[in-house]
């Protein structure tokens, strides 16, 4: 009798942590943006006494520094235990020595990577490839996955290869994009995990394991005479890998109905265009596709999934006779090279097979730092002909890399709803936006996806909420630009950001203040009013800070504004809603008190029953006006130009349309100090003010 499919509503970081806590006997960490989760979760079951396939909890290791994280984990090892590690960014580059050694030692461990950029001329705490591509060269094996769903498969997939291989694995995925992004997903049964692992590889590892009561010489110095011999003794390892991966990605699609391969095609069978990627981008790639598939263009993709070591054979069979161009896509920037790594192995895999000989291979950057992804930009790099290197998602009028970007189209399957959330970082927005989706994942038959945009202030900073749910697989690794519902949870952002032209016509606006309808004609900007009027957009208020205040939560209006949402956006039936939203605020609140919950409990009670829909006036269509616009003055020309022209923008979510020009003479990562002073951005929910900029003296 075939089991019943699980499925749960969960994030990436917790889907790789679940199926490395299986076969993991110890955990090194040390924790670090944004693979701390992971590790969070393996501590938190090992606390609560859950097994791992050996019948035991994990013993979980905090050291002082990544360094010490991975020496421990090399340690741990020799010793004869399965160990595991998370990971991203300047950690990951300080775990690069012990790698050398656990991988020289042909050790089974495995690393979970939550990629993220490397910093250079500044921070990022965003996601890109920079720091696993700075790890291509340890020996480590490399295994990409490009969803939530994968970061459980193929998580899988690394510690059962690299038990049966003795190579050490490096599974990663987009940090953020995926380790953050919320997904219904089916999660794998440790019992069908148990029958894949080959217990014979693991007795043989514990085996060859470092003890007293077998001393064993092992790690000596070896002189010129004989090291590089040694070292190419490891070949038929990394020869035997790829056939040992494809055989367990095989098991997993036996259990599952999925299909993995070393490289998977998506797309037209003639397709006379491929592009070459992994990572998130590859689930955009596929939704453009099937749009472009429907307007008879013969368009393809090429997912990388095994990296290192990368089979020749198992990728030129992946791609369609009938190419015309290949183009590849790198999530990283490798200063002076020739190409970035990914299209550099492309070349050379393509020389070493002989094939195609007489395509053009195209080389193109994006997403560095999470700068987003969409179809469009996927369009403009299928419908490239005349830059064989380029840039997408961003404006190059320096050396003139980018490609003309055209209009975003609406790709989502159709059935799908999508959702934006505008709310203040450490308002509870986030928090109530992952109780909705996890809601409507696990008590609907719904697909679900959310994720979650704000900037590295976080506490205090513009939160932006995308969710998605609808009867079809959500394959839109991407922000929500045509929004069915948009909702506004602080007053202040109404003339300070562009957020009502997110809402697609006939959908719905619900806007958080204090103002009665007849004082809405009167503080409402001049294009809200106009855009509100001119779409037919359904237009409601509520006034959260008020109930909120009034059953005692202060500020906290996230509750009420939760439920809000329900009760206008009709996915599930209000009197469900309100239970599960108030379950829901059980597990989250229970450990504050009966009080508080009792709280949110009224909150949500009340929440449903404040919302006013507002009748839009006509006249609202013939107003006329613009938003409103700062300007710093002042005699430091460098602190106004600065001022005005990066951190205005940047304050009004408008930094991704800068230019590569304005950032000139800013390459070292210099900027002008003095420019706090300029950045209030007047974000009070409660009687805000406009903003006023001082003169820069």
């Amino acid at each position: 009798m075939a089991k019943n499919k699980v499925f749960k509503t969960m994030d990436g970081n917790e889907a790789a942590a679940y199926v490395s806590y299986a076969f993991t006997e110890v955990a090194t960490i040390y924790p670090i943006t944004p693979s701390s989760p992971m590790a969070d979760h393996v501590d938190a079951w090992a606390t609560n006494g859950k097994k791992n396939l050996f019948g035991q909890p994990v013993k979980l290791v905090e050291m002082q520094a990544e360094s010490g994280a991975a020496g421990a984990m090399h340690g741990s090892l020799e010793t004869g235990s399965l160990t595991s590690t998370y990971t991203a960014s300047q950690g990951l580059l300080l775990m690069i020595p012990p790698m050398y050694r656990i991988a020289g030692s042909q050790l089974p461990g495995v690393m979970h990577v939550s990629a993220r950029t490397v910093a250079t001329h500044s921070l990022s705490i965003f996601g890109d490839h920079s720091d696993v591509m700075a790890c291509r060269q340890t020996g480590w094996a490399q295994l990409a996955s490009a969803s939530v769903q994968e970061s459980m498969d193929l998580g899988a997939v690394a510690h059962l290869s690299a038990i049966k291989g003795s190579i050490p694995f490096q599974h990663f995925f987009d940090g953020f994009r995926t380790s953050h992004e919320i997904q219904k997903i089916e999660v794998l049964d440790y019992e069908d995990l148990g029958k894949m692992l080959d217990w014979d590889a693991v007795q043989r590892f514990k085996d060859h394991a470092l003890s007293t009561e077998h001393p064993t010489l092992r790690n000596t110095l070896q002189n010129p005479d004989t090291f590089f011999q040694s070292r190419e003794a490891c070949n038929s390892a990394y020869d035997a890998l790829p056939a040992i991966v494809e055989e367990y990605m095989g098991k997993i699609n036996e259990v599952t109905g999925r299909n993995y391969q070393l490289f998977n095609y998506y797309g037209a069978p003639d397709a006379e265009q491929v592009i070459i990627a992994m990572g998130s981008v590859c689930d955009t790639i596929e939704e453009t596709i099937d749009y472009m598939l429907a307007q008879g263009k013969k368009v393809g993709l090429v997912k990388v999934r095994l990296y290192r070591p990368f089979s020749v054979d198992a990728f030129v069979s992946a791609i369609p006779e009938t190419v015309k161009k290949i183009t590849v896509l790198d999530r990283t920037k490798e200063p002076g090279a020739l190409g970035e790594p990914l299209y550099l192995d492309v070349v050379a895999a393509l020389k070493q097979a002989g094939k195609f000989q007489d395509v053009p291979v195209f080389t193109g950057r994006y997403g560095l730092g999470s700068k987003d992804t969409n179809p469009a930009q996927i369009i403009a790099v299928y419908n490239n002909t005349e830059k064989p290197r380029f840039t997408i998602g961003i404006e190059d009028d320096v050396t003139g890399l980018s490609l003309p970007i055209g209009e975003n189209p609406n790709t989502t399957p159709e059935g799908t709803t999508c959702c934006k959330f505008w709310g203040l970082g450490s308002d509870g927005t986030v928090g109530a936006n992952k109780n909705s989706i996890k809601i409507i994942g696990d008590h609907t038959d719904m697909y679900a996806q959310a994720y979650f945009a704000y900037d590295s202030k976080k506490s205090g900073g513009v939160t932006i909420s995308h969710l998605r749910f609808g009867k079809s697989p959500i394959k839109s690794t991407y922000f929500v630009n045509k929004a069915n519902f948009v909702a506004c949870h602080n007053p202040s952002y109404i003339d300070k950001y562009d957020m009502v032209e997110d809402v697609v016509p006939g959908g719905s606006f619900l806007l958080n203040c204090q103002w009665t309808v007849d004082e809405l004609d009167e503080k409402l900007p001049a294009p809200v009013k106009a855009y509100i009027a001119k779409n037919n957009i359904n237009f409601y208020i509520i006034n959260a800070i008020k109930v909120a205040k009034e059953i005692g939560l202060g500020n906290k209006t996230n509750t009420v504004l939760q439920s809000a949402f329900f009760s206008i956006a009709n996915i599930i039936p209000a009197e469900d809603a309100i239970e599960y939203m108030k379950k829901a605020a059980y597990k989250s609140f229970a450990k504050k008190g009966d009080d508080i919950v009792k709280m949110n409990y009224a909150a949500i009670e009340k929440g449903a029953g404040e919302v006013i829909k507002v009748d839009v006036p006509a006249s609202w269509a013939d107003a006329e006006g613009t938003l409103p616009v700062h300007t710093a003055t002042g005699d430091r020309k460098d602190l106004v130009d600065f001022v005005n022209n990066i951190l205005i923008p940047v304050n009004a979510q408008r930094g991704d349309k800068l230019p590569v020009s304005t950032f000139v003479g800013m390459a070292d990562g210099t900027f002008p100090q003095g420019s706090a002073a300029y950045e209030k951005r007047g974000i009070a929910a409660v009687s805000y003010t406009h903003l006023t900029l001082p003169t820069i003296a």
